[in-house]
């Protein structure tokens, strides 16, 4: 069987994942700085699963643009540099006050955001008054005495108030379905005094890193064996792309454990295995998966050769409480993504199959990376027959410089690069100097 080009693998993955933009699940978060603060990753990246309308009005009352003198219009019709009009000063209002009346002939002492008293429909801001300053008043916001206040000129109606509803009337759309939430979004929320938001629950995914050989981080080594990066590459590689990881390692080549982990994981949207899927002798997720129904095949690309993908019926292990006992196990069918074993090979696998699908349906900004060009430092061979990807570094001075080689081992060489450089099927060579497509990667 010839080799896939990567354009039909990704079209063949964006395929098998398409069911899942349809039929979103939702979840409910509930709307407070405790809960924001308290459990920040729930609220990061979410998107709204209905469209939001505002129950209230946005501001809920007029109220002051600024810190000044509440007044009415009419009383400083006549007022000039000339013939200042003065009115006597009442009651001041701060921010959460109740408004109150203002009587004719007199100004108000108001603070930003607090409301406007029935009676004035204008605000002159501090420092057009005389004095340009609020006089002394005792605790409980009355004048000691009588004082009063002049203006030098006329005030429009309107003047420095921020109506009722300037922002969002009742039954107003806040927000359509599928917004992505972030700081603004969250705040009109909850200044609408929403106490909950329903949200698109993130794409469940079961991680499987497979082989007899790892282990986890701090246990001792017995020979031929390695530490598992690959469970921890690909879970920060899909939380970063919007998803919720399970990570169930299979520390055995034998088909029957790793169908038995399937069976006993939780319920999930999309299973994603790394290793064992090459042509070799006891490669698990080929044994195991292949039979039911997941293929096999070779993407003219390196690294990340041996890919597979399909679509496999598992049991739903989520049981209601107090759910009759039944001897019958609900099935559902989940599809399957497999990437080859190697570091660099799986993580390049993601980002060039995976990555940009899973960003979509997390509803995050630049799902695709922006494909740009540059110089390249030094020359470089690649397999024709294959589409490179190497790691490099874009230079201060604008080149390319490519680090570590071409083995899908050298994983150091992945932490330090900031650049992916694509060497097409086709090209064998590259001079220093000569333009080369790259993918940046540290953003």
């Amino acid at each position: 069987m010839s080799a896939r080009t990567i354009d039909q693998h990704r079209e063949a993955v964006a395929a098998l994942l398409a069911p899942l933009f349809h039929n979103r699940a939702a979840e409910v978060l509930p709307l407070s700085s405790a809960r924001l603060t308290g459990d920040p990753d729930s609220y990061r990246d979410r998107s709204l699963a209905i469209a939001v309308d505002s129950p209230v009005a946005l501001p809920p009352f007029d109220n002051s643009q600024m810190d000044g003198y509440a007044v009415r219009a009419g009383d400083l019709a006549a007022a000039s540099e000339l013939t200042p009009t003065t009115l006597t000063v009442a009651d001041r209002i701060a921010a959460g006050d109740p408004a109150g009346q203002l009587a004719p002939g007199t100004a108000a002492p108001i603070m930003t955001g607090a409301p406007i008293p029935a009676g004035a429909d204008a605000v002159v801001p501090i420092e057009q008054a005389d004095p340009p300053r609020f006089q002394p008043q005792d605790p409980d916001g009355m004048s000691p005495e009588v004082q009063s206040v002049s203006f030098r000129a006329a005030v429009p109606v309107g003047g420095f108030v921020r109506p009722t509803g300037s922002d969002v009337h009742p039954g107003d759309k806040l927000l359509d379905a599928g917004t992505r939430l972030g700081p603004a979004q969250y705040g009109v929320l909850a200044g609408t005094g929403l106490t909950s938001v329903s949200v698109l629950r993130r794409v469940r995914v079961l991680l499987i890193a497979t082989g007899h050989e790892i282990r986890e981080p701090g246990e001792n080594l017995a020979a031929g064996q390695i530490y598992d990066s690959n469970s921890v590459i690909l879970g920060q590689a899909l939380r970063d792309a919007g998803c919720t990881v399970t990570a169930r390692p299979c520390r055995s080549d034998d088909a029957a454990d790793l169908l038995a982990l399937l069976a006993e994981a939780p319920e999930v949207d999309l299973v994603v295995t790394v290793g064992g899927v090459s042509a070799g002798a006891r490669e698990v997720v080929r044994d195991a998966l292949g039979p039911l129904g997941v293929t096999f095949q070779h993407v003219a690309m390196q690294p990340g050769g041996p890919q597979g993908l399909g679509a496999i019926a598992v049991p739903i292990n989520t049981v209601p409480i107090n759910a009759v006992p039944s001897t019958t196990v609900p099935i559902t069918t989940v599809p399957v993504i497999t990437f080859p074993g190697n570091p660099v090979s799986a993580l390049i696998s993601f980002e060039v199959f995976l990555r940009p699908v899973l960003r979509r349906l997390a509803g995050l900004a630049r799902p695709d990376r922006e494909l740009r060009s540059a110089p390249l430092a030094a020359p470089v061979e690649s397999p024709a027959g294959k589409h490179q990807l190497r790691r490099g570094i874009l230079r201060p001075d604008g080149a390319l410089e490519l680090v570590g080689g071409a083995s899908s081992h050298l994983l150091h060489a992945y932490a330090t690069a900031t650049v992916l450089v694509h060497l097409p099927v086709g090209v064998g060579s590259v001079a220093a100097g000569e333009p080369v497509d790259y993918w940046s990667i540290d953003d």
